[in-house]
């Protein structure tokens, strides 16, 4: 399964968004999704999002705020808000501690995260920074990678440049 993870668009959905997720199976968003962002990426792959905190009523009626599912043997955990090892944000830690998934998927700081938790279970925590151009981050970024038979693989973190003005083609 390959998989396209993307958060913080806040309502801008970079063209070059389609191009780098052509070949996956299924789009995850990981929250502050934003107006006329959802429909498009629904439209060109099966999406999983959860809504942020930037997400009006709309988008909180479709998404939650918790996806909790398993992917070719992966039990993944997506929300918007959760922190990251071990600085977890005090709603989630017990929850993770509870019952921890194999991959723990979060947005909202913008700010590019790859790591494992070893002192739960060896998570894999991702966050993918941010795609939008509303934020603090300076290159929007999303990332690609594959699931198989419970592995991650093929893990890539794409620029899709600096975040600045919208560019017109």
């Amino acid at each position: 399964m390959r998989i396209g993870l993307i958060s913080d668009t806040h309502t801008h959905l970079d063209p070059k968004v389609f191009e780098h997720f052509a070949e996956c199976d299924e789009i995850w968003h990981a929250g502050d999704i934003g107006s006329g962002v959802l429909e498009p990426l629904q439209e060109f792959k099966p999406v999983r999002a959860v809504y942020g905190n930037i997400d009006d009523k709309i988008i909180r009626a479709s998404c939650p705020e918790h996806q909790r599912f398993e992917c070719e043997g992966l039990n993944i955990w997506m929300t918007h808000i959760g922190g990251y090892p071990p600085r977890y944000n005090p709603t989630m830690r017990p929850l993770l501690q509870q019952d921890p998934p194999d991959m723990f998927i979060c947005g909202h700081s913008h700010i590019l995260k790859v790591m494992r938790d070893p002192k739960l279970n060896n998570l894999i925590f991702i966050n993918p920074g941010a795609a939008g151009i509303h934020g603090f981050h300076q290159v929007k970024t999303i990332m690609r990678f594959d699931i198989e038979e419970k592995a991650v693989k093929n893990m890539q973190v794409i620029e899709l440049g600096k975040k600045g003005k919208i560019q017109q083609s």
